[in-house]
């Protein structure tokens, strides 16, 4: 027996996001399909991050175990064969026994695009939010400052969500912009259910002139959902690296 390890990138506009759900088409589900044809035994995944619908990877991180005698590193090669074109097999490799994706202690980075222009544009449709009015960059990346460090993120969690603690850490928040797309680039310890995307939201909101950059300090010292701003669209939202800490 050995524990295999799979950096997984896709395009999740297709797919009711990564977790196996009854009578839906999902990431995990596609990569158990292909995986148990191509080794010929029972295979299910355990995923890094259970991205939601429409959200896009570039670095998730899942593992399986199996008792194929195919080397792990080149499981990638035969599993690229059996996969749509919208799921990509980065790399694969051997790894412990005991390491599970979500369980160790890792840092991600999520990136979220903005396109800030007049019109929207066809190529951009499925991986950015399209926002026409003009936005004041640098009142978000003030805003953005209070959001670093250790912080209760429990106003820009989803009510949904099921989790002991909302206590979270980012560790920075940049940015680039090429010409009208603006990229939003966040590193921390974890991230709660929606809380990207209500970051993003809640930026925006700034940006717009609705808040002023400090409010967002008031919003996290809330900690309710509904003092934050909206949770911004599924397809702007890219789970770019999980780096896990040695």
């Amino acid at each position: 027996m050995k524990r295999v390890k799979l950096i997984v990138a896709y395009d999740g506009t297709n797919y009711c996001g990564w977790q196996q759900q009854p009578n839906a088409i999902t990431v995990e589900g596609i990569l158990n399909e292909a995986l148990t044809s191509l080794l010929k035994e029972e295979i299910r995944v355990i995923g890094a991050s259970r991205t939601d619908s429409g959200v896009h990877a570039k670095g998730n991180v899942a593992v399986f175990d199996t008792c194929s005698p195919i080397p792990a590193e080149k499981i990638s090669y035969a599993l690229n064969q059996r996969l749509p074109e919208d799921i990509v097999i980065q790399k694969s490799e051997e790894t412990s026994l005991e390491f599970h994706p979500r369980r160790c202690n890792c840092v991600k980075t999520y990136e979220y695009k903005i396109l800030n222009s007049d019109f929207p544009s066809p190529t951009h449709r499925l991986y950015s939010y399209f926002v026409y009015k003009k936005l004041d960059l640098e009142k978000m990346k003030l805003a953005a400052t209070f959001l670093v460090g250790e912080h209760d993120f429990k106003s820009f969690c989803s009510i949904h969500a099921q989790v002991e603690s909302t206590v979270r850490t980012i560790y920075s928040i940049e940015w680039k912009q090429d010409k009208d797309l603006i990229h939003i680039i966040i590193c921390g310890n974890g991230f709660l259910y929606n809380m990207v995307r209500i970051i993003t939201g809640t930026l925006v909101q700034v940006g717009m002139g609705f808040y002023q950059p400090e409010h967002v300090r008031e919003i996290l010292e809330l900690k309710d959902r509904k003092a934050a701003g909206p949770t911004a669209p599924a397809k702007g939202l890219q789970l770019n690296e999980i780096r896990y800490e040695v």
